[in-house]
């Protein structure tokens, strides 16, 4: 059968590489449109917690999770033979930076070569981690194109990027439009005929290296308008005007402008690493993106910013002498992930310069300051009224829903707010400082 026969009667088999954020939810979504999905990752943990049903990424519906589980439509691997079994094979693994701000593309040659070892003709394969243009036809494309097999005829590949945005309740897999661009028109062809089956809108472009940008173009769009608002809030913190109303009142413009609110610094997978992506991607064709790279610089150093904040607030003791409680690890509101969290900079920074630290965090149980873990593990306190009594400075990092702000503000002597999220509390406006 034909790899559009297949598509069209969910027939086709496809493999998720990779069980985080993005692969788990397409899984998902897939298995529930029909398809028989088998998900393949190298973390075993992911692996046991998917074949034994319990989900561990709160962006799915777990009545979903359960049945497709139950049902047999979706089951997990750590084997990559599974991967020649597959007609679609979408690829959704990390694309970090390393220490010097480079991209970090291991996870994804890894998996370019586990699909290759195990290619076979008639095969769909979709990258979609964020990446910098060229990475689908100058690094997959040569590990998968055998002498005997041309892509578009023998085997399809395509760049489609995630548009994950965790703890967006109104936005998912299935109703977030897609954008697809294939090596081939009959790449491209194919890659929407799949993605189309659960999809509710996908978007061809002419070429991989379309899709690829339009992804970073999309999150360099955040990068850059949140380091403006940044920047202005440091001006606004010289004049003593109060930014927060200042973006508000803006806000009620019906045209011509769009809010960002000010904040700690940028988090997640895309928004912070995607500037370094393009902006190192750029330096072949001898261009400098310097307005993108001034962008990052601003949201980079705003880490630093809120410890120098601290540190006024706290002028009469030595930071050995006081006891700091971050409020909120996660890199936004509501949900659990913490990638390139703002709050673990700040919390590694007031650490070195020997702050007593402490943090809480509803969704986060314990954490390492380090990306990857190692080091010293941080574990939750316990918000109660005498761990604010306790510590001389309250650092709101993470605004989150769970929290009583009033409450909060009733107990702590002394609160930074980062995100303006105690601004309907009352009679305590003498202990909270804006950023």
């Amino acid at each position: 059968m034909l790899l559009k026969e297949k598509i069209l009667s969910k027939k086709a088999k496809v493999c998720i590489i990779g069980l985080g954020y993005v692969g788990l939810p397409e899984a998902v979504a897939a298995a529930n449109a029909g398809f028989r999905v088998f998900g393949f990752d190298l973390d075993k943990t992911k692996v046991n917690n998917v074949n034994r049903g319990k989900l561990y990424i709160s962006d799915i519906e777990e009545q979903d999770f359960k049945r497709v589980i139950r049902s047999g439509a979706l089951s997990a691997t750590t084997d990559p033979r599974i991967l020649s079994e597959a007609d679609v094979i979408c690829v959704a693994v990390p694309t970090p930076f390393n220490v010097y701000k480079e991209p970090d593309l291991s996870y994804v040659l890894k998996a370019t070569e586990f699909i290759a070892k195990n290619s076979r003709k008639g095969q769909l394969v979709i990258l979609e981690s964020t990446t910098y243009p060229g990475t689908t036809r100058e690094v997959m494309l040569p590990v998968l194109k055998k002498k005997e097999m041309k892509p578009g005829r023998d085997f399809f590949l395509a760049f489609s990027p995630e548009r994950i945005d965790p703890g967006n309740s109104d936005f998912h897999t299935t109703n977030t439009p897609k954008v697809a661009g294939g090596i081939t028109p009959r790449c491209t062809e194919m890659v929407k005929l799949f993605y189309s089956q659960f999809i509710i809108k996908v978007i061809p472009v002419s070429s991989p290296e379309v899709a690829e940008l339009t992804k970073l173009l999309e999150n360099i769009f955040r990068n850059v308008n949140i380091a403006l608002v940044n920047e202005l809030m440091l001006l606004c913190d010289r004049m003593k005007i109060n930014i927060w109303e200042v973006v508000e009142a803006a806000k009620t413009k019906p045209f011509g402008f769009m809010s960002f609110m000010p904040g700690p610094g940028v988090g997640g997978h895309c928004i912070p690493v995607d500037p370094v992506y393009l902006s190192w991607k750029a330096k072949e064709f001898d261009f400098h993106t310097r307005f993108i790279e001034l962008a990052a610089e601003v949201n980079s150093n705003m880490p630093y910013y809120v410890v120098s904040k601290v540190n006024a607030l706290l002028r009469k003791k030595s930071p050995e002498d006081s006891t700091v409680l971050v409020l909120g690890v996660a890199f936004k509101k509501g949900i659990s992930d913490m990638r390139n969290s703002p709050s673990l900079k700040i919390m590694d920074l007031m650490q070195k310069e020997g702050f007593d630290v402490l943090y809480n965090d509803p969704y986060v149980p314990s954490t390492s300051l380090r990306e990857h873990g190692g080091g010293k593990i941080y574990r939750s306190s316990k918000l109660t009224s005498k761990l604010l009594r306790s510590a001389d400075c309250v650092v709101v990092v993470t605004d989150h829903p769970d929290y009583d702000y009033e409450w909060i503000a009733r107990h702590a002597k002394c609160i930074l707010d980062t995100r303006n999220a105690l601004k309907g509390v009352k009679g305590c406006r003498d202990k909270i400082v804006r950023l």
